[in-house]
């Protein structure tokens, strides 16, 4: 089993940054996909960055430019970098692995961009 486990959400002012983690524990295939997906109210779940264990990325075109997704292999941590972020950020962001086998998530962690 994999938990995955998201930190760095908050209220930030139009135009901030902020910076989202996520741990990844348990039995982890060397070959996956991390990323970051978001869901605002009344919306459905959408992507917003994944990157594969090789280090290659995919942005959500709302991203591209503003937000840099990393990746720590050793450590199974995913990282978040989101700068010039808008009130239209605002939306619980989700932390997913996958694999071949499965697809896990975390619990979500709440992002309020403020005008």
């Amino acid at each position: 089993q994999v938990q995955l486990v998201e930190s760095g959400g908050g209220l930030v002012q139009a135009g901030g940054s902020l910076s989202l983690s996520c741990a990844a524990s348990g039995s982890i295939s060397s070959y996956n996909s991390m990323g970051w997906y978001r869901q605002a109210p009344g919306k459905q779940r959408e992507l917003v960055a994944t990157i594969n264990s090789g280090g290659r990325t995919n942005y959500a075109d709302s991203a591209k430019g503003r937000f840099t997704i990393s990746r720590d292999n050793a450590k199974n941590m995913v990282y978040l970098q989101m700068n010039s972020l808008k009130p239209e950020d605002t939306a619980v962001y989700y932390c997913n692995l996958a694999t071949i086998m499965a697809n896990y998530w975390g619990q979500g962690t709440q992002v309020t961009v403020s005008s």
